[in-house]
């Protein structure tokens, strides 16, 4: 063997014997058993949903159509369009998308060049030579291609990290979607709620008058009294004072509409702006078991990916402690401008580059700071679980009472209404003073706008419980991902 083959031989045998040693460090990601999504608190039916108007089928992804409400369907479309907040969860996704490419991009083939003409004087000394050197026109040419080994996994777990921060995000892109949904179908039914509240309150101040004409005429007949006509005058001034309480409710509710949908008050859609009757589910809610409300929601999905990065990051901390390899080759000329791409200017070079930077200056503690920070991801995901069952028990629950509650109401005003008519019936006719009379209609406008008050809590109700239930999301992955790859192009095209 020559003495360039032994040469050869000895500057690749670390490369060949590192090559054959590859290896990812760091743990491997894989979902803790003592996690609280294990649990047996977390499967099962939800609990509570036995004692509400419900069903055991599975969230549909547009659950806002159960409603039937082709008002309420073009308003929602609308909003995933033009919200602000989703546009912001759009450009989110698209800057995580970038970071998973530049990930992608580390390590393997890189290469640069150089090029420079100066003139120049050098130092003598630099060189040895102890006297002045003559200026000349200087050159510089050169280029350099260099491949990087992953020997120790260092780059496969920046991947890792990589791509669960992009699920991660994507998954907080969801909960803006469906975050934005609920806030549409809330303020739409703030709005009908007041509305309907509204037109109640003027019916029952429409009766109330009625009786005080009535009452006039009984007493310029000599049948009633003044204070009869005065009582009767203060509750209908009570009820009038009601009116503009619904009215601020509806544009309050109006305004919320318009900023969810980006536009001006005034123009919102003519159906959404004259309704006034809650819109009423076609069937029971539908809310699955407690696994499938994990699996679905995007906030519970996030922490997941977010535990997953962080365990990601613990391999990128060790992986850091060891050396980086590499295998270049470069060729160039340097020297005298004239002498240029001679045989004394010329240089080329090959070989293995080992670059280790010693575990000092806390190399240990930050592996030791990833471990931890994958501890506190644990325990967020695990209070993100917690929380989504609280949420949705808790729905579940304030749903079940009062929807009971407007049941209950419902009856009540059935009776009032059939008290109130016959009590007016016997005052019409003298068989009963004033005050029964009186206290009938009272009793039966209390009620009447309780009942309205009851069924708006109970509407409601329905769509926060449809928000802790996660659903809304699954139809809108695709157009969230195109929404990604505009942002990009729109973000490549300004620069």
């Amino acid at each position: 063997m020559t003495r360039r083959s032994l040469w050869r031989t000895f500057a690749l045998t670390p490369l060949a014997l590192a090559l054959g040693a590859c290896i990812t460090l760091g743990p491997d990601y894989r979902l803790p058993q003592d996690a609280v999504v294990n649990a047996p608190l977390a499967q099962g039916s939800i609990d509570g949903a036995d004692r509400a108007p419900v069903s055991q089928l599975g969230v549909p992804a547009n659950w806002w159509q159960l409603y039937d409400d082709p008002t309420l369907n073009d308003l929602v479309q609308e909003a995933l369009k033009s919200n602000t907040n989703l546009r912001v969860a759009a450009a989110n996704l698209a800057r995580s998308r970038a970071a998973v490419d530049v990930a992608n991009a580390q390590g393997g083939f890189s290469g640069s060049a150089t090029a420079a003409v100066e003139r120049a004087q050098e130092s003598g000394e630099q060189y040895l030579v102890f006297e002045k050197l003559p200026v000349e026109n200087l050159g510089n040419l050169g280029i350099n291609v260099s491949y990087e080994f992953d020997l120790f996994g260092k780059l496969k777990r920046g991947v890792e990290a990589a791509r669960a921060d992009d699920a991660a995000v994507e998954a907080a892109a969801d909960l803006a979607r469906i975050t934005v949904v609920a806030d549409v179908v809330q303020a739409y039914v703030e709005s009908c709620s007041a509305a309907e509240e509204l037109a109640i309150a003027q019916e029952s101040l429409t009766l109330q008058k009625q009786r005080v004409v009535l009452t006039k005429r009984l007493r310029d007949a000599g049948r009633g009294n003044q204070p009869d006509v005065t009582r009767g005058q203060t509750q209908a001034d009570t009820l009038a004072a009601d009116i503009p309480r619904f009215e601020g409710r509806r544009r309050v509710a109006q305004y919320q509409l318009a900023m969810l949908l980006a536009r001006a008050p005034r123009d919102l859609p003519p159906a959404a702006l004259a309704c006034d009757r809650l819109p009423k589910l076609k069937q029971p809610i539908p809310v699955g078991d407690g696994a499938a409300l994990l699996k679905r929601r995007p906030d519970v999905r996030e922490a997941e990916r977010q535990l997953a990065a962080a365990t990601a990051r613990i391999g990128v901390a060790i992986a850091e402690m060891y050396p980086d390899v590499s295998f270049g080759a470069g060729v160039g000329t340097v020297g005298i401008a004239g002498d240029l791409f001679s045989s004394k200017t010329n240089s080329w070079s090959f070989g293995p580059l080992i670059n280790w930077t010693f575990p000092a200056n806390g190399q240990r503690a930050r592996v030791r700071a990833a471990q931890a920070a994958t501890g506190g991801a644990l325990a967020h995901f695990d209070g993100v679980v917690l929380n989504a069952l609280r949420e949705t028990q808790s729905s579940l629950a304030t749903y079940a009472a009062d929807d009971q509650r407007a049941e209950s109401l419902r009856t009540a005003y059935l009776s009032a209404k059939q008290s109130a008519d016959e009590t007016h019936r016997l005052y019409a006719a003298g068989r009963e003073p004033f005050l029964s009379d009186l206290d009938a209609t009272r009793t039966l406008t209390s009620v009447h706008a309780q009942v309205a008050a009851a069924e708006g809590q109970v509407a409601l109700d329905q769509v926060r419980l449809f928000l802790a239930l996660g659903g809304g999301w699954e139809g809108n992955q695709q157009a969230a991902a195109q929404q990604g790859e505009n942002a990009s192009s729109a973000a490549a095209t300004t620069r």
